[in-house]
């Protein structure tokens, strides 16, 4: 029996359009499908995030995170203006209000000299202040490749692109339950019926564990989501923060802490905060999901994450439900403001790969499983780094599927 489709993506967010965009411009004859069980693209994290075009300043040098991210970054650009995506390179700060974060601001600035970042420097506060007049720092990093973009607005016009160009095949409202292997293909159980597939690409998300677990592998760690939730300036305090204003991230937790940031169509955000999210796409403070709670708080690495992390995740919860606390927090960084210029705003939820020793997987992790690669962990800077996450996907795609 011929399979329906020559390969199926599982996921519309934007490293499975990535992917898809990436493959049908160099196989435009691949019988490709696309199927996300949302009722629209990037519905979680491509959709919920802070719109920021990462630079690389973060990451470890020669990982993937910072490879991707460098090429990434050129070909989102190009992608942006080739469509006429509305996005700003503005440029951001990392401040350090206390003497304690001065070495940890100099290994960053190390980090991004490492990636071939230039124009990054260490700047004086009177630096600091010419660019964000508002903002509190005895030193701070002037990181000018930093941008703004909304990437809903990318991952449409990735969608669009797909489907008008190329004729794929995009099936929202499906959700994918189960595989059957059989000799040359896979029959996927779905929401809308069988699918057959001769390869899949697994890029779920909030799920992909549980999809890779019911294809047979072992992803060796577990999704466990930690919600965010933003307040935004008034429009009365916007003028407070001119771009982007970020602290000084603390190696020790797998966040960078609470930030500002310029949104592309207006206004300003600030935060996340980090707490654990009793449901994986959870975005509301009382959301609860059963099977998600009991699955996460069985798994061995969230208890070590607890152990390790408590003092901070105990922080993190009185902020989440303060609006005082979460104030204090951003008066480090900006000390004028005032409960009057602050107001709740939305949630996002991270998909955190946890490794059983309580670790966030701080790298991308990829791997193959018979006729279907996994997508196990995406960390930042996923969204700005699609488009090369696909081109990597497409070699490994051609490695293991032999595409012709």
């Amino acid at each position: 029996m011929n399979p329906t489709y020559d390969l199926l993506i599982i996921g519309t967010g934007i490293v499975g359009l990535g992917a898809a965009y990436q493959l049908q411009q160099k196989y435009p004859h691949l019988r490709l499908l696309i199927v996300d069980k949302e009722p629209h693209a990037a519905a979680h994290q491509s959709g919920h995030n802070s719109g920021v075009i990462h630079s690389g300043v973060y990451y470890k040098p020669g990982s993937l995170r910072a490879t991707n991210c460098t090429s990434g970054y050129k070909l989102l650009l190009d992608f942006a203006k080739n469509n006429n995506i509305k996005h700003d390179i503005c440029g951001k700060v990392i401040v350090a209000t206390h003497q304690s974060e001065l070495p940890r601001l100099e290994k960053i600035y190390q980090t991004g000299i490492e990636n071939g970042l230039a124009g990054t420097e260490i700047i004086t506060t009177k630096q600091l202040l010419d660019i964000e007049p508002y903002c509190n720092g005895i030193a701070a990093l002037w990181v000018p490749q930093t941008g703004i973009i909304n990437y809903i607005e990318v991952a449409e016009k990735m969608a669009t692109i797909l489907v008008q160009k190329y004729q794929t095949t995009i099936k929202y409202n499906c959700e994918v339950r189960g595989f059957t292997e059989h000799t040359d293909f896979t029959e996927v159980a779905t929401s809308q019926g069988a699918i057959n597939a001769k390869y899949i690409i697994n890029c779920s998300g909030h799920q992909t564990d549980r999809l890779t677990t019911k294809h047979g592998a072992d992803p060796e760690m577990q999704i466990v989501g930690f919600r965010g939730d933003y307040y935004d300036l008034t429009e009365a305090a916007q003028h407070k923060v001119k771009n982007l204003i970020y602290p000084v991230p603390d190696p020790q937790f797998p966040f960078l802490g609470v930030h500002f940031t310029r949104m592309i169509e207006g206004g300003v955000e600030c935060g996340p905060n980090a707490v654990f999210a009793f449901k994986r796409e959870g975005y509301n403070k009382t959301d609860f999901d059963f099977n998600d709670t009991i699955q996460a708080l069985t798994y061995r690495g969230t208890w070590n994450l607890f152990r390790k992390h408590w003092r901070y995740g105990l922080d993190e919860y009185k902020r989440a439900f303060s609006k005082r606390l979460f104030l204090q927090n951003l008066q480090r960084l900006i000390p004028s403001l005032t409960t009057h210029d602050i107001v709740p705003a939305r949630a996002g939820v991270r998909a955190v790969a946890l490794a059983p020793d309580g670790d966030a997987i701080d790298d991308f992790k990829i791997v193959t499983h018979r006729n279907a690669l996994h997508i196990l962990s995406t960390p930042s800077p996923a969204a700005t780094a699609a488009l090369s996450i696909g081109n990597a996907l497409v070699e490994m795609a051609e490695d293991a599927f032999q595409l012709k």
